[in-house]
């Protein structure tokens, strides 16, 4: 099996792309992202000096709208810690959600509540899909992170409801029919044990009269 091609192309960008770098950059890519991604659309060049130069300026004012945000994350994240949010959801009576708690969810939970994250700075690794209480990762770069919890409660009370129902051993809600024959089948039981030692007693009279 050949080894990967560690090939690599130098671009000049025209703006900024995320996890590659600022306008006025020089940066190194494969050479299949250039060419279909980068290249057709504008947004890298082949790097001349003078396209460097022209792009200084640029440069220099998007570094500080990146120092900016970053700011603006930082003080975001010092305000989220210890954080609680609540987002109430239908369920059914095993609190079971009739759909999910999401990332946007959350995101907007959180912009509700005067927080801006989008929703890419959530880091939930699957959707909410029960009541309950869980902890979630805000992050939006390696050193800006928070831990938040978000509670889902129900729309509605479950406590009187779960009391009145009854559960089998696996688990499973018992219907109110199978209740009641269950009930009526050890009901009988009992009865026809009560019965069992007078039939015994009968049978020990009629012997000692024969006697």
């Amino acid at each position: 099996m050949p080894a990967p091609s560690t090939r690599t192309i130098t671009v000049l960008l025209n703006r900024n792309v995320e996890s590659l770098g600022i306008v006025g950059d020089v940066v190194k890519v494969k050479p299949g992202y250039a060419r279909n991604f980068l290249l057709p659309l504008g947004i890298a060049e082949e790097p001349t000096e003078e396209r460097i130069e022209a792009l200084q300026a640029a440069r220099a004012e998007a570094h500080a709208e990146l120092e900016k945000i970053r700011d603006e994350r930082k003080t975001i994240i010092g305000a989220l810690g210890e954080l609680t949010a609540t987002l109430v959801r239908s369920c059914n009576d095993r609190g079971v959600l009739y759909g999910s708690v999401t990332q946007q969810d959350i995101s907007d939970a959180l912009i509700a509540l005067g927080h801006r994250v989008d929703e890419r700075a959530v880091r939930l690794a699957n959707p909410i899909r029960r009541i309950g209480d869980y902890p979630v990762i805000i992050q939006f770069e390696k050193d800006l992170r928070s831990e938040i919890h978000i509670i889902v409660e129900a729309d509605r009370s479950l406590a009187e409801e779960t009391e009145e129902m009854e559960f089998d051993n696996e688990g499973e809600l018992i219907e109110s029919g199978r209740k009641s024959k269950g009930k009526a089948d050890k009901s009988d039981s009992e009865d026809a044990a009560a019965e069992t030692p007078e039939e015994g007693n009968a049978e020990a009279e009629t012997e000692t009269a024969e006697v």
